[in-house]
């Protein structure tokens, strides 16, 4: 039954009305619980711009002497970039699980560009305006260096397939996480330039990467915790904080230097067997 309003003389749809019209929303304006996850992510992505900008390139813009404010700010920008990597190891895990909106495969990719091209290539180019041995324009150039490096790596990931449980090329995630943890390194400019270079070269490689699934999703999921520890552990000036933190700042590149050697040495070793099987095959 419809009621009308003696005051607007217009009739107000009763709530089993307003739940059918719910139902008649089209399937790709609706938003699922990864794609929840994934706006997540994009958020924490956004975020850490913030920070950086305020905690750190403001301050150094104003001349401001308190480095417990940029150390903080600069942990509370990574913090919000592992957090970032969180949301998008479950809302894959979730889409997995339950279901995915049509649209969800293009909030991934919009979500990940924020948090893992845009935010870390900010960063670095942060870093280039504030640190002392450091040169604004090169370091500009190596940000956008990374941030097209990260606009590849998406596009490629939507028009290429690859076999089941693999990735081509450094996913970005991970990538952005290393070049955070090079910054934080505070090597040499020219060492922590062409390092970051090399971790754009490797997410458009062709280096096969596993997808972070079963054990391998826990191992990294329990990595990014203790990175927030070591991060909240140097933000607050810890004893130790600043000797954790560049050991796990260390892990990190190592972990992203060795994965491709060892990637690189089984499809070497993959080679050699499928010619040596044909070679085999060829014999009387």
């Amino acid at each position: 039954m419809t009621v009308i309003d003696p005051d607007t003389q217009a009739g107000w749809v009763p709530e089993a009305d307003a739940e059918d019209d719910a139902d008649d929303m089209p399937l790709s304006l609706r938003l699922s619980i990864a794609d929840t996850l994934t706006l997540g992510n994009a958020t924490c992505g956004f975020m850490a711009v913030y920070f950086t900008t305020t905690g750190i390139l403001i301050p150094h813009l104003t001349g401001s002497d308190e480095s417990g404010m940029a150390r903080h700010s600069a942990a509370t920008a990574v913090i919000l970039m592992l957090m970032a990597a969180i949301f998008d190891l479950f809302d894959g895990l979730v889409a997995r699980k339950l279901r995915s909106s049509p649209m969800g495969a293009e909030l991934d990719n919009l979500s990940d560009l924020i948090s893992f091209g845009l935010a870390p290539a900010y960063f670095v180019l942060v870093y280039g305006m504030v640190a002392d041995d450091a040169h604004q324009r090169v370091s500009a150039l190596a940000a956008i260096v990374v941030l097209l490096a990260v606009v590849l790596r998406l596009a490629r990931f939507s028009c290429v397939t690859m076999k089941d449980g693999m990735f081509q090329g450094m996913p970005s995630p991970f990538g952005a996480l290393t070049v955070i943890s090079i910054v934080l390194l505070e090597l040499p400019f020219v060492p922590t330039l062409l390092a970051i270079i090399g971790v754009a070269w490797l997410m458009v490689s062709r280096v096969e990467y596993p997808k972070p699934r079963g054990v391998l999703a826990v191992a990294m999921l329990g990595w990014i915790v203790a990175a927030m520890g070591l991060l909240a552990a140097w933000a607050l000036d810890a004893p130790g904080g600043q000797l954790l933190l560049q050991t796990g700042c260390a892990l990190q590149v190592v972990l992203g230097a060795v994965i491709p050697l060892f990637a690189t040495a089984r499809r070497v070793n993959t080679f050699r067997d499928n010619r040596r099987e044909a070679r085999a095959a060829q014999l009387p």
